[in-house]
């Protein structure tokens, strides 16, 4: 290997080391998504909906539980979560360590609306077989549902 593609080779390697470090105090913009719950119980409680959760608890303040990483955030201001205990939400704003500055929420949408039309769509089944939306179609309709197992 010549040390031109050696010196190339060792900077590509290092660059996700570069993209990935971050100054002091910076606060990362973006969106997260989970369910609001109080700060009064911890991720592994909030996974199993324990009741501690949704129970108002002395100093405990309304949080952002996030299933898909299971982290908890804090929320500030508390106000725009105020209305929405137990709802599963996005929030948009800005992350400073563990906590969002929120800059908006609004509820989150899961699945069609009764009555809207499902996309057309091509998947297979668990035995392999190409299913479509008009291959699933019953006389009366068709209901679909999907199922996020515990192991995903």
């Amino acid at each position: 290997m010549s040390r031109r593609s050696l010196f190339l080779l060792a900077a590509v390697v290092s660059l996700p080391t570069l993209v990935v470090a971050q100054p002091a105090g910076r606060h990362d913009s973006g969106a997260w998504s989970g369910t609001i719950v109080y700060s009064s119980c911890n991720a592994d409680e909030a996974f199993n909906e324990s009741p501690e959760c949704f129970r108002a608890a002395p100093g405990a303040k309304l949080s952002l539980y996030d299933d898909t990483n299971r982290v908890m955030y804090s929320l500030e201001p508390q106000e725009p979560a105020a209305a929405h205990l137990g709802d599963s939400v996005t929030v948009r704003g800005t992350l400073d360590g563990e906590t969002i500055h929120v800059a908006s929420l609004e509820l989150m949408s899961i699945g069609l609306a009764p009555g809207q039309k499902a996309p057309d769509f091509s998947l297979h089944d668990q035995f392999g077989r190409k299913q479509t939306l008009d291959s699933l179609k019953g006389a009366n309709g068709t209901v679909l549902l999907f199922f996020r197992s515990a192991d995903w």
